[in-house]
């Protein structure tokens, strides 16, 4: 159940950088097909954070330490634009045209998805 909402809140994230950001967008013929897609790219956008970012960190510890952390927002914004082309690999209609606008919605995502998960309990909140 956790992860559904997990699912869920990076759909938001993803939706309100699509609102925010010009050069990301989702398209659909209906609302209903487009929050279907930005399910999918969010269960894609998961999986590539929970497989390739570890190993991007693992690999890159010295720049994160030398830039005091702030390749990790080139870092999301890299994993981003990738996520966009696998879901063009998919067929699924979401599009990051490029750097920028992948650089802006990693961090529209990252501030929206924050600011969700404060309203959701850890498991160690429980009374």
């Amino acid at each position: 159940m956790r992860i559904l909402l997990k699912v869920g809140i990076t759909a938001v994230a993803l939706w309100v950088a699509t609102m925010l950001v010009d050069g990301i967008s989702v398209e659909g013929d209906s609302a209903g097909r487009r929050a279907l897609t930005l399910v999918a790219v969010a269960v894609i956008f998961g999986l590539v954070n929970a497989v390739i970012k570890p190993v991007i960190k693992t690999l890159g510890c010295a720049f994160y330490v030398i830039t005091l952390g702030l390749i990790g927002l080139v870092v999301n914004a890299l994993l981003l634009w990738l996520t966009s082309e696998l879901a063009g690999e998919l067929e699924l209609p979401f599009h990051v045209t490029g750097f920028w606008p992948a650089f802006w919605g990693a961090i529209v995502v990252g501030v929206v998805g924050w600011l969700l998960h404060l309203f959701v309990p850890d498991k160690d909140d429980k009374d």
